[in-house]
């Protein structure tokens, strides 16, 4: 079954009632999504303390997509990565079975290179054998030579909204990530209804939908309505 999920699980009034009035606000996202995208992985480290409460939280069904931090995809440009990586992994083991695809979003400026990027994807994937999902911003990244890269070392890309680099036709197969930043002002604007069914029919039967658009609180309303019209044929249609 497709993951329907937000980027982070702040909770608007308006929609607080259509959640679990106990627990953490964790344990009250996650008793309506399945899954859910953490981004402050990106700027800083946690305890493992912390992904450990996290886990504890939440059902066994429930699923976490965690972003690579900024040390790997930013500052250090995706080179010589191995001890950040070692040290990410280590943080997030306490999530055990509940880790999701690993999100590694490229800097605009990072554009692809063989030589680099085969080796640091070598390094990802010897650490850990999960899903590794890829979104670039960079036009060079729309070569073949980058997408028989990514073939060769299982790494899916995203499909983002908007999409500087893969617009939807140019997948062959539907999409295992989709991440919607928001249109046309990101991180803030609503999806209306037809284009959320879009997007819906769009995804991949296994894959993720997460909705970043946080700024403004449309996320969670957005990814509600997309939940409704995947159990609701009738409203889907």
């Amino acid at each position: 079954m497709a993951i329907i999920a937000t980027a982070a699980w702040s909770v608007p009034k308006a929609v607080a009632h259509r959640f679990s009035q106990e627990g953490s606000a964790l344990t009250r996202y996650a008793s309506v999504f399945d899954g859910v995208e953490v981004n402050s992985t990106f700027y800083r480290r946690h305890k493992r303390s912390t992904f450990e409460r996290w886990a504890s939280s939440v059902p066994d069904t429930f699923r976490f997509a965690v972003k690579f931090p900024k040390e790997i995809t930013h500052d250090r440009a995706m080179g010589d990565i191995g001890k950040p990586l070692e040290l990410f992994f280590e943080d997030i083991a306490p999530l055990g079975a509940k880790l999701g695809p690993l999100l590694c979003q490229l800097p605009p400026s990072l554009e692809f290179n063989s030589d680099t990027f085969d080796a640091a994807f070598k390094t990802i994937r010897g650490a850990g054998p999960g899903p590794v999902v890829l979104e670039v911003r960079h036009k060079s990244w729309s070569s073949e030579e980058a997408l028989a890269l990514l073939k060769e070392h299982n790494i899916a890309r995203v499909l983002a909204d908007p999409a500087p680099v893969w617009p939807v036709e140019d997948f062959g197969e539907l999409p295992y990530y989709i991440r919607l930043h928001g249109s046309p002002k990101i991180y803030y604007s609503s999806y209306t209804d037809d284009e959320i069914r879009v997007f819906s029919r769009t995804l991949a039967a296994d894959g993720w939908c997460v909705f970043d658009n946080t700024a403004s609180g449309a996320a969670i309303e957005n990814a509600m309505t997309m939940l409704m019209m995947r159990r609701s044929p009738a409203r889907s249609s």
